[in-house]
């Protein structure tokens, strides 16, 4: 009686913890990733892709000493930590969103330094603020920050 009492336990806990990580996959795989229209046009064009990095050792070395330097810096965001850095012949294209002109500025100038003038592409691009369409506070006039006179 008590091994079928446990057996039922398992069963119900099984079954439970099956339905929950089902739907956990679900909910991931409804979910695509915000620059997907962007790689698709990447590959379309012909331009640089990450598939496209010289496998030279000198061309790994400058792209490894680019992205040690952004993901050395604690100040940019998760999007410039990951842009695309592709180095062919010594010559370095940058790909993906940023959060910022600053952040796509100072990438570019990261990469300059690293490769030299004259070598480097900015394809960086300043992706779109999540409250976009949203105005702050400071935005709006409301009745109690106009002073008429």
């Amino acid at each position: 009686m008590k091994l079928q009492l446990n057996a039922v336990r398992l069963l119900v806990l099984g079954t439970a913890v099956s339905f929950g990580m089902g739907t956990t996959l679900f909910a991931q795989e409804s979910t695509k990733p915000d620059n997907t229209k962007v790689n698709k046009r990447d590959r379309q064009d012909g331009s640089p892709t990450a598939g496209s990095q010289s496998g030279a050792k000198s061309d790994r070395e400058i792209t490894r000493e680019i992205r040690r330097a952004i993901t050395k810096d604690s100040t940019y965001s998760t999007y410039a930590k990951n842009v695309k850095i592709i180095t062919q012949q010594g010559a370095v294209t940058l790909r993906g969103p940023v959060s910022t002109e600053e952040e796509k500025d100072a990438i570019g100038k990261i990469a300059t330094g690293v490769a030299g003038d004259g070598k480097v592409t900015n394809e960086l691009e300043v992706a779109p603020s999540k409250n976009a369409g949203s105005s702050s506070r400071s935005d709006k006039t409301t009745k109690t920050d106009r002073t008429d006179k």
